[in-house]
Order: structure tokens, then C-alpha cells, then sequence
């Protein structure tokens, strides 16, 4: 969900000199391996950016470093306006800080950790997007998901269900295979965003 931009003071949440990268994926495809990857290689990049979301879920639960906050919090902190996109996914939630937007005017390329559902909402804030999907075979996210240890054979299989048809439809979609080494991934999206540094330079 897209929050109101008729709050006092706030600017239009419609930017256009950066580009908003918007990684998705089904679970187990590595999404955060692979973008911690491209991380390391930027971060002495300042054009680069990798958002930090607010989510509902402990700070030690593990994945992507986020910042914790309860669903009161949330609740709350979204109505006043502080993201620019959240949205519910899997019993959580999920918020873009609506500071993001200052860094995407002075034309910073921001790489942010998604999901399918929500990419309307993106493309409805950011004008200048790109969508990749991170996936993998489906043997490789069956063995993933079970050397979690979260779920059973059953569940996972039930999982890689409801995932298979879901399909990534959007204006710039990039689509990056993680069955293989992280190292080929990794690389793939550094490629990506050096090209839109390159655009936008």
C-alpha cells in the first residue's frame, strides 16, 4: 500500500532522478545472499544505495539487517506518512522509508528487497523502477528451503505450488538465476547496477 502524500510538509511521493531497484524472488531463491553480495562490492559506492527496511519481526530473527519495530509501531509510523511503500506479506509487515525518496532526487541508484505483491504499489511511487527476480530451480529451492529446517517436505512442497505460476509482469523486469554459485549471481546484479550507475551518471 502507497501512503497519502497530502501530509503537511512532505514532498511528492513521485520521484524521477534515480532508479529504485526492487529485488524479488520466491523464498529459498537467495535473494538476500545475493544482494548482500552486490552490497559488498558497492560499499564504497556512494550512488548506491541499499534500503533498509522497517519490518515487524525481531532484529536477531536473522536474513537482512532491518529495523524492528511492532505492529503498533507500524501501524502508526504509517499513517503518519513515514514509508514510502509498505505492505503485509507472510504475517508481517513491511515499510520503504519515505526518506529514500531525497536520496532518488539527487539521483542515487537504491536497491531495496521486495516483493511480487507489493510491485504495484512500487511502480506507482517510483517512476523510474527496475524489477529483478531472483530465482532458482526448483530442486534448488526445495533443497533450500529444507536445509532451513522451518517446514516440512509437505509444506515445502505446498509452497513451490502456490509459487510456480506466480509471474513477475513489469516494464523492466531482469530475471537472475541463483541455482548456481552465489559468485554468478552476485555478479549479475553488480552488472545490473553498475549499468543504471552508467545511465544515470
Amino acid at each position: 500500500m502507497t501512503m497519502d502524500a497530502e501530509i503537511a510538509g512532505a514532498p511528492p511521493l513521485t520521484v524521477a532522478a534515480g532508479t529504485m531497484v526492487v529485488v524479488v524472488g520466491p523464498s529459498g531463491a537467495g535473494k538476500d545472499s545475493v544482494m548482500a553480495y552486490a552490497a559488498r562490492r558497492f560499499a564504497d559506492e556512494a550512488r548506491v544505495t541499499f534500503v533498509r527496511r522497517v519490518i515487524t519481526r525481531p532484529a536477531d530473527a536473522g536474513g537482512e539487517a532491518h529495523e524492528a519495530i511492532d505492529a503498533d509501531g507500524f501501524r502508526r509510523r504509517e499513517s503518519e506518512g513515514a514509508f514510502a511503500v509498505s505492505w503485509d506479506a507472510h504475517g508481517l509487515s513491511y515499510g520503504i522509508p519515505r526518506e529514500t525518496l531525497g536520496d532518488l532526487a539527487v539521483g542515487v541508484t537504491l536497491v531495496a528487497n521486495g516483493s511480487r505483491s507489493a510491485l504495484p504499489a512500487f511502480a506507482d511511487v517510483f517512476t523510474r523502477l527496475k524489477v529483478v527476480l531472483i530465482t532458482a530451480r526448483p530442486e534448488i529451492l526445495a533443497a533450500r528451503l529444507a536445509a532451513r529446517g522451518r517446514e516440512s517436505a509437505e509444506a515445502i512442497a505446498k509452497r513451490l505450488d502456490r509459487a510456480a505460476p506466480e509471474i513477475v509482469i513489469a516494464a523492466d523486469t531482469v530475471v537472475i538465476d541463483n541455482s548456481g554459485a552465489l559468485e554468478d549471481a552476485g555478479e549479475a546484479l553488480v552488472s545490473l547496477l553498475a549499468s543504471a550507475l552508467s545511465r544515470e551518471g
